[in-house]
């Protein structure tokens, strides 16, 4: 069972997010919440697998939560929501450890696939965000030689896929290769890169010009 939790200052937001959950036997949303401001006293006591998190908010914004998240509880898998596709914010959501970005006028089953994603490995993105995302890295100058970063050329390709949002298995199915080998490979770029996560891995890329 995954256990979800939702931040959204939007009660009517909220409510379809809780409906749409209630309809899948393998999710339970375990709370809704309309700030970020008490958000460690909120999941103290029932740790969610999964956030859903608006990037806008009153008070204290979705990024800041993201921080909160990750300082308090690491394992917490998190997926931005917001009807915008703001390049400096995308790029700070993956900064502060966000694992996936989908928009809010997503279909229902693209979200239900983003959060199962994002729990089996993946970094879910909706089209058009992954599109942001590789747009802001392609414009720099300058890209650093993976030599500095060690890293192989099947590493490379890895992480130029990990960079689009493809999980594990779709980077196995694209690059014909076995998802173990795909998972050893992603172990190894962790090492190289100093990061634990597939959004830290992302953001690294980007921040350092890797890709």
């Amino acid at each position: 069972m995954i256990k979800i939790a939702i931040f959204d200052d939007h009660k009517h937001r909220r409510d379809a997010l809780k409906l749409m959950i209630s309809l899948r036997q393998d999710m339970e949303c375990i709370g809704d919440y309309e700030h970020c401001i008490k958000l460690v006293e909120y999941l103290r006591n029932s740790v969610p697998d999964v956030v859903l998190m608006d990037i806008n908010m009153p008070g204290m914004d979705g990024i800041e939560g993201v921080k909160l998240l990750k300082k308090h509880y690491p394992a917490t898998l998190i997926i931005m929501q917001t009807i915008f596709e703001d390049e400096e914010k995308i790029f700070n959501a993956l900064l502060a450890g966000a694992d996936g970005y989908i928009l809010k006028n997503a279909p229902n089953d693209k979200l239900i696939e983003g959060i199962i994603e994002v729990v089996h490995g993946g970094a879910p993105m909706t089209p058009s965000i992954a599109k942001q995302v590789l747009g802001y890295f392609n414009k720099r100058p300058d890209k650093a030689n993976q030599e500095v970063f060690n890293l192989s050329n099947r590493e490379m390709d890895i992480l130029h896929l990990l960079v689009k949002g493809y999980s594990h298995k779709m980077i196995a199915s694209a690059l014909f290769i076995a998802i173990n080998t795909v998972n050893n490979h992603i172990k190894s770029i962790y090492q190289k890169l100093h990061v634990h996560s597939v959004s830290e891995a992302v953001a690294t890329a980007i921040q350092k010009k890797i890709v």
